[in-house]
């Protein structure tokens, strides 16, 4: 019997865990971690002191993050994925769509009709291109990445906070595919966005003192799979890939501060308004070069 071996959760006992309820001491998960005045509690204790006559706000449960905890705790990541799949059908229908989301740096020629860039102004395409895929295999693998790691992360940080480092993460991918590549080579897939969550997730795991080895295990071999040449007329965007773990470390920093009330927010806020920036520097000097 391996003794060392940390206790299951309570609720999820496959889900090994170092982090107990400071009212009854039992082991708890990220998903079912509520912050409290001090440390964290589960949802049995949140419930038995809803009575205690504080606002519902103050009695609301809370992710480890500060986010509120939901009732269904992988809503967003099932919209996330609905919309990517959407988006797939809807580029298969009309392929002139594909053309007009993916992320290019400078116009081109499709089908006789020049197609703008980023550069000349079509800044959507840096996000609009993370929800681009035009084959199933890449659609499909996107997204069992993204239920895998997106949905325990969504858990842990509530909506908002989620949705966040999904959108900056796919961000600052998107800014150092403009940046490193040639401009007339379209770009398209949620993976950077996707690596963005296991950045954070990264984070997650060291905040919460879980053992290190498997996660980092597979973000090197994630990036190993990333640098191995496909063959075909498939090529994986490192600059993506490597561009969405970077932000979405940084943002899971902040996210997952050791700080409470405002001062966690204030956290967040100024660490998601710094990594927006630093994007945007990003883009505007690969603007300036191109034009």
């Amino acid at each position: 019997m391996d003794t060392d071996r940390l206790p299951g959760c309570y609720r999820h006992p496959d889900r090994d865990t170092g982090i107990r309820c400071t009212r009854c001491e039992r082991p708890i998960c990220p998903e079912c971690m509520i912050s409290a005045s001090v440390g964290f509690q589960c949802p049995d204790c949140v419930r038995a002191g809803s009575g205690t006559g504080h606002s519902p706000a103050a009695n609301a449960p809370r992710t480890l993050a500060g986010g509120v905890v939901a009732a269904d705790p992988h809503l967003l990541t099932k919209t996330l994925i609905g919309i990517n799949v959407a988006v797939f059908l809807a580029a298969l229908a009309a392929p002139a769509l594909a053309v007009r989301l993916a992320l290019l740096g400078r116009y081109v020629e499709f089908l006789g009709a020049p197609v703008e860039g980023v550069s000349t102004g079509e800044y959507y395409r840096l996000l609009t291109s993370v929800f681009l895929h035009t084959e199933w295999w890449h659609v499909i693998s996107n997204m069992i990445g993204l239920w895998v790691i997106g949905g325990p992360l969504e858990a842990a940080l509530g909506r908002s906070r989620y949705l966040a480092v999904y959108l900056l993460s796919g961000l600052g991918g998107s800014a150092l595919v403009y940046l490193l590549t040639e401009p007339y080579a379209a770009t398209l897939g949620a993976s950077g966005a996707v690596f963005g969550l296991l950045g954070a997730t990264v984070v997650l795991a060291r905040r919460l003192r879980y053992e290190m080895r498997p996660v980092i295990t597979m973000v090197v071999l994630m990036l190993v799979l990333t640098f191995v040449p496909l063959g075909g007329h498939f090529t994986v965007s490192w600059q993506a890939h490597v561009g969405g773990l970077i932000t979405g470390a940084l943002v899971g920093l902040g996210m997952l501060t050791p700080a409470t009330g405002r001062n966690r927010t204030v956290i967040q806020g100024v660490t998601c308004a710094g990594v927006f920036l630093l994007a945007a520097a990003v883009i505007l000097l690969r603007t300036a070069e191109l034009t």
